[in-house]
């Protein structure tokens, strides 16, 4: 392969991006500079022009947040009216400075653990009631979610965290 192909090979990789964040079932978010950090989940009817996802993230501060990405026109924060398993819910979601839309804060736990071990969600933004539910399906959400978090362990306080030990290695087994 000689350079001008290698370069287009690049740049069609490059440019191509967005269509491979935006597809249907649960991944790593292959969103710019989020790596291996995030699950997206994505409706089953999802294309780059058109989409809506629920993210997992391990978040800078190795905390756990769950944000909402889609392509609605009027951004993604509000209430997301949701169906988890045959149980209506709603979500708020705030505005985020993550590559993400918005942020869910309000009942994140109970969200995330319905995504873990779920079996499907149908979500919509409050604003768009006439417009239809979007399905996804959590079919490998457990192991895709609990891959991305495998960071964000709970850290222990410095409070919590056992002394440095006062014994200079050099001066074991030296009589003083």
């Amino acid at each position: 392969m000689g350079p001008h192909r290698a370069a287009g090979l690049i740049a069609f990789l490059v440019l191509a991006q967005p269509a491979f964040a935006q597809t249907a079932g649960w991944h790593f978010s292959p969103l710019s500079g989020e790596g291996d950090r995030a699950a997206m989940g994505c409706a089953r009817d999802a294309t780059p022009e058109n989409f809506t996802c629920l993210v997992v993230r391990c978040e800078d501060d190795f905390s756990t947040g769950i944000h909402v990405h889609s392509s609605r026109f009027g951004g993604d924060a509000g209430t997301w009216e949701m169906t988890l398993d045959r149980e209506n819910r709603s979500f708020t979601a705030e505005k985020s400075d993550t590559p993400y839309g918005a942020r869910i804060s309000e009942g994140a736990d109970l969200l995330l653990d319905r995504l873990r071990h779920g079996t499907f969600v149908y979500l919509r933004h409050s604003g768009d009631e006439h417009a239809p539910f979007a399905f996804i399906d959590l079919t490998g959400s457990m192991q895709t979610i609990a891959e991305a978090l495998y960071w964000c362990a709970p850290r222990v306080p410095p409070t919590e965290q056992n002394a440095v030990p006062d014994v200079d290695p050099d001066q074991i087994g030296e009589e003083e």
